[in-house]
């Protein structure tokens, strides 16, 4: 664990990506995209999408944490994922999940507090404690499953510690928390006192056990009043820039959210909430085949990496992303002098096979590398299986 004293910067950049994009195909390859967060959608499905059934005619000022129907219908999906009553007033819909996660940092956290971060972490989630005044102190996840351990956290946590943000399924590592790993962290939060931000982004998302995702409020029914939940709308119709989320939260936060949106430059689009107000109505068609193509995607991908010779094989449990640990692959090559940290890695791949990927330094961690399997159909299987051949071309003498 270590406290950060690091300005952290929003921008999230892949090196060299858009330079090569640009020009063109290198070595007769074309450019494939692994390094992109977000799910795929051609632009004119995703606006079919995102337009369906919405009222035109529509007028009036907004609620700044949303409309009510909206935030009915998430209670009602809350209740039903989660066995527990919710209520519209304890739902803020927010412009996008990273909003969501700022203002429940801003809602909760005071300058000096500090913030647990499970490290690798996701690139703006450190900006984000630091906007809000805080330090984001960093616990190792547990390899080769990328977990977090009771026991490093509570040597994390001191007097100043406020909050702790985890996130399952995880981004990069793909990573599902067991239930008595979420039940260790709510024992954490009670004890102290702390704050849990819950970022469920991918909670739909889930391809092992029984495929269903389960939430730190499940599992440890206790912290519900110490949780925030922060999920996205807008990625269930693959129509994420139109940047719709929303967090689920005790009342009082959910009303400071209120008088923060009232004062923000941007609120949630009314076509976008009306949009996904529908989707929920017709019953979740488009999350249902989203699943089934990532489902596929990850199959495909996880059969062409298992030909992987000096790097074991990702898990790949949830979200959309294979992380690759390359510790003993690029440890190797650095006493040779071939190639440094993964970022390196990445940077040579990108030059030697025109596919984007990203390296570990971005997540906090040297020795990971991030390829998402959410790019257009095909296009993952074979970047993935060019990376291949380039990392055993790699091979350890």
């Amino acid at each position: 664990m270590q406290s950060d004293s690091i300005s952290f910067c929003f921008t999230e950049r892949v090196p060299g990506a858009q330079d090569v994009a640009s020009g063109s195909a290198f070595g007769g390859h074309e450019f494939i995209d692994l390094a992109n967060d977000e799910i795929f959608q051609s632009l004119p499905l995703a606006h079919e999408r995102a337009m369906v059934t919405v009222d035109s005619g529509a007028s009036g000022v907004l609620d700044p944490i949303g409309l009510m129907p909206l935030r009915k219908a998430i209670a009602e999906r809350l209740a039903a994922q989660t066995g527990f009553d919710w209520s519209a007033e304890e739902i803020a819909i927010t412009a996008g999940s990273k909003e969501a996660l700022l203002c429940a940092g801003l809602a909760v956290l005071e300058r000096g507090d500090e913030v647990i971060i499970i490290r690798p972490w996701q690139p703006f989630v450190p900006a984000l404690v630091h906007a809000a005044g805080a330090v984001p102190v960093f616990v190792d996840a547990q390899r080769p499953r990328y977990t977090p351990d009771g026991n490093s956290i509570r040597a994390a946590i001191t007097s100043r510690t406020k909050a702790m943000i985890i996130n399952s399924p995880n981004n990069p590592t793909g990573a599902v928390y067991s239930r008595t790993t979420l039940q260790d962290v709510g024992e954490l939060a009670i004890e102290f006192r702390i704050w849990i931000i819950s970022d469920e982004r991918y909670s739909r998302l889930v391809f092992t056990g029984l495929h269903r995702h389960e939430s730190i409020v499940v599992a440890h029914p206790a912290v519900r009043s110490r949780t925030i939940m922060v999920n996205p709308c807008s990625q269930a119709l693959e129509i994420s820039g139109s940047r719709l989320g929303y967090f689920a939260a005790p009342r009082a936060i959910v009303s400071a959210a209120r008088k923060l949106q009232g004062y923000a430059a941007m609120i949630p689009s009314r076509e976008a909430q009306q949009a996904t107000l529908s989707h929920f109505q017709v019953g979740g068609r488009i999350e249902r085949e989203t699943y089934q193509r990532l489902f596929d995607a990850r199959d495909i991908g996880l059969n062409i990496l298992s030909n992987l010779r000096d790097v074991t094989p990702p898990r790949a449990d949830g979200a959309l992303f294979f992380y690759l640990d390359l510790n003993r692959l690029a440890s190797a090559l650095q006493d040779e002098g071939r190639v440094g940290v993964t970022d390196d890695v990445a940077s040579w791949l990108l030059k030697q096979t025109n596919v984007a990927c990203v390296g570990g330094d971005a997540f906090g961690d040297v020795n990971g590398l991030r390829l998402s399997f959410g790019a257009p159909p095909g296009a993952s299987a074979i970047g993935l299986t060019r990376v291949v051949q380039a990392l055993n071309s790699l091979r350890i003498k």
